[in-house]
C-alpha cells in the first residue's frame, strides 16, 4: 500500500479538524457567534496564486520565483466550494465574496459562479456574488462572468500615476490595463463596482485626491471607490504603524476639495464609512480596520483555498473542512459542525490590537497572509 504523500506547502496552516457534536445541531439560518455575531458573509479564496506582488500583500522578496504555492490537488473543487457554500448559506450567509491571491487566475471560475449563483437561501431569495480582483485580465472577462451570474466586483488599485502604480505592483503592470478593466466591468453591468485603495503613507498618498476626482468625473459618481487604512495581515509585509495614513486624514484631505455628507451603513456589519459628494455626484468608503475597529458586529467566515475556514482576518489558526468534505462527513455532520466552530467564536483582533505583541511570531503563532485567504 502506497504512503500518503503531503506536500510542504499544505502544512503550511497548520488546522485542527473540526468536531462533529455528538448531537446534530440543525441549521436555522439565525446562527450566531459567542459575541452574539449572525453568519451573513462568506469569503472564498479560490487560489493562493497572484500576478502582482504589492508590498503590503505578496511583498516579492518573499513571495519570488522559489516560494512554493499550494498544489492544485489541495484546492478545493468547485464542487467542494459549491456543497460548503450551500452549508453556509443554511446557517445565515446572504453573500459571497470570491477572492485570492487574484481569483481570475483560477481556470474556469466562470463554472464556480453559475454553481454559485443557483443557490438559495432558506426564503428562497439568491444570493449576492461579489468578486474582489487586481483588474489585470479583468477586460478580457467581464462579459463572461457576468453571463455566469456574478453581480459586482470591487477592484484593488492603489494610485493613478502609472510609476507609483507599476512601483506598488512590482510587476511593471500598466495601470492603463486596469482602467481598461473598470470600464469593461462597467460595460457588462458588473456594478455597482467599487475602487480600494490601499493608502501607505509615504507611498501613495499623494494619489488620494486624484483618485477621486477621476471616479467622480469619469464615472459620474457610478463608482463608489474606498480608501483602506495599511493592514498589519500576515507576518511578511513589514508593517509598521507609521505607514498608516489614519482615515481621519484622507477625510480632511477629500472634504478641502468636495463637501462631504456622511451616509448610513447599507448594511449591518459594512466595513465602510460611507459619505457622500454634497453635489450628489456619488460616494467615497473609508475602511478604518487599525484606527477605528469594526469587530463588534463584524458577520465574516473565511475559507481559504484549501478548504480551511478562518473567523478573521487577523487570525493564526483555522478549521480544516477539507478533511470532512475527503473523509466522508454528510452534509448534516458538517453543518453541525460549522455551527459548533461559529458559535465559540470570539475574535476581536483589532480591538485588542494595542495589547498585543508587534510581532505576531513572537506570541508563538504566525498571523495568516492576506494573499491566503483574501482581504
Amino acid at each position: 500500500m502506497g504512503e500518503t504523500v503531503i506536500p510542504l506547502a499544505d502544512l503550511r496552516y497548520a488546522a485542527p479538524v473540526p468536531a462533529i457534536p455528538a448531537l446534530a445541531i440543525p441549521a436555522t439560518g439565525l446562527l450566531s457567534d459567542a459575541l452574539g455575531r449572525p453568519l451573513r458573509d462568506l469569503r472564498i479564496s479560490v487560489t493562493d496564486r497572484c500576478n502582482f506582488r504589492c508590498s503590503y500583500c505578496m511583498p516579492k522578496e518573499v513571495f519570488d520565483r522559489d516560494y512554493v504555492f499550494l498544489p492544485q490537488t489541495s484546492l478545493l473543487s468547485f464542487e467542494e466550494i459549491t456543497r460548503l457554500a450551500r452549508l453556509f448559506v443554511a446557517h445565515g450567509v446572504q453573500k459571497i465574496r470570491l477572492t485570492g491571491g487574484e481569483p481570475l487566475l483560477r481556470k474556469g471560475l466562470e463554472s464556480l459562479i453559475a454553481m454559485l449563483a443557483g443557490l438559495r437561501t432558506p426564503e428562497g431569495a439568491p444570493l449576492d456574488i461579489t468578486l474582489t480582483t487586481n483588474g489585470s485580465v479583468l477586460a478580457r472577462k467581464a462579459k463572461a462572468l457576468a453571463a455566469a451570474g456574478l453581480q459586482r466586483v470591487t477592484v484593488s488599485l492603489d494610485g493613478l500615476d502609472d510609476a507609483i502604480f507599476r512601483r506598488m505592483n512590482d510587476v511593471d503592470f500598466p495601470v492603463a490595463d486596469v482602467l481598461a478593466g473598470i470600464e469593461a466591468a462597467h460595460a457588462a453591468g458588473l456594478g455597482p463596482i467599487k475602487v480600494n485603495m490601499v493608502v501607505k503613507r509615504g507611498t501613495n498618498q499623494q494619489e488620494i485626491v486624484p483618485m477621486a476626482r477621476y471616479f467622480r468625473e469619469q464615472f459620474d459618481g457610478r463608482i463608489v471607490l474606498r480608501f483602506i487604512e495599511y493592514m498589519d495581515v500576515g507576518a511578511s509585509n513589514g508593517w509598521r504603524m507609521d505607514e498608516v495614513l489614519p482615515s481621519a486624514e484622507v477625510l480632511k484631505l477629500l472634504q478641502a476639495e468636495w463637501p462631504l455628507e456622511p451616509l448610513d451603513p447599507t448594511v449591518t456589519g459594512e466595513t465602510a464609512e460611507r459619505w457622500r459628494y454634497a453635489d450628489g455626484r456619488g460616494e467615497i468608503g473609508l475602511i478604518s480596520s487599525v484606527t477605528q475597529a469594526f469587530c463588534s458586529d463584524c458577520n465574516r467566515a473565511r475559507l481559504s483555498t484549501e478548504g480551511k475556514l478562518f473567523l478573521c482576518l487577523f487570525a493564526t489558526r483555522g478549521h480544516d473542512l477539507r478533511t470532512l468534505l475527503r473523509n466522508g462527513a454528510s452534509d448534516a455532520d458538517i453543518t453541525s459542525a460549522l455551527a459548533a466552530v461559529w458559535a465559540g467564536r470570539d475574535d476581536r483582533y483589532s480591538e485588542l490590537r494595542a495589547a498585543q505583541p508587534a510581532d505576531a511570531t513572537a506570541a508563538g503563532e504566525r498571523r495568516v497572509e492576506m494573499h491566503y485567504i483574501g482581504g
